[in-house]
């Protein structure tokens, strides 16, 4: 069952001359306990394909389905439920809160949104990602790498039915990339979800289900024989 659906999605920016068409009429779909990537350069229109996928962004036309429901229309308090709910973010820019220390991140999801993971959940997804001696410290306190780790676990917390990651292995050394991946992989297959990883690493696609291809705005799928 597709857990995730575009269909004839497009996004266009600016008009008259200064039109741009950052993501070409698209149809995609995801199901659940896949992990598929989406590869391609900087300005290719990854970006833009992801935020439109997870509720952040209109598309100029086309609809959006999560989970049979049809999100193109909601108002922009509709879709931030749908979000709270069903999808979790992995973006470059970690969005952490500058004042709260780790454990207190994950503790913020509780007073938001239910069904997150329990305590011996989140203290071997704090093993796994190699940050259980990093709960009591701050944003600030930590390198780059380690808040992208810190920003998966936020995201893993939550029990999302889908997964969107933007560049999330950007940040982190090759051993720690592919270590990530692979717990990317495993959630996605142990608990059913859907991941989507929006990388420019090809290296990654190993990791995934299927891969999709962006270039000039246009998505399309991929066989392991083309890279």
């Amino acid at each position: 069952m597709a857990v995730l659906e575009l269909t004839q999605v497009k996004k266009t920016f600016g008009s008259g001359h200064k039109k741009v068409d950052a993501l070409k009429p698209t149809n995609f779909h995801a199901e659940k306990g896949e992990m598929v990537a989406v590869i391609g350069p900087s300005g290719s229109g990854k970006s833009t394909f992801l935020t439109i996928a997870g509720g952040l962004l209109s598309p100029t036309s086309g609809e959006i389905i999560i989970n049979n429901e049809n999100i193109t229309s909601l108002n922009e308090k509709e879709r931030s439920k749908i979000r709270l709910k069903e999808i979790g973010f992995i973006l470059q820019a970690t969005n952490l809160v500058p004042f709260l220390t780790v454990e207190k991140q994950m503790k913020l999801l509780d007073k938001v949104k239910k069904g997150n993971m329990n305590k011996s959940e989140m203290e071997q997804l704090y093993k796994d990602l190699g940050i259980g001696d990093l709960r009591n410290k701050y944003p600030s306190d930590l390198s780059g790498g380690e808040r992208q780790r810190v920003a998966i676990a936020k995201a893993l917390y939550s029990n999302p039915s889908i997964v969107l990651a933007d560049e999330p292995t950007a940040s982190l050394d090759s051993d720690r990339a592919y270590e990530v991946m692979q717990l990317l992989k495993d959630e996605t297959k142990n608990k059913n979800t859907t991941t989507i990883v929006v990388t420019h690493d090809t290296r990654l696609i190993e990791y995934c289900d299927k891969v999709y291809k962006m270039v000039d705005g246009v998505l399309e799928q991929q066989t392991q024989l083309e890279f």
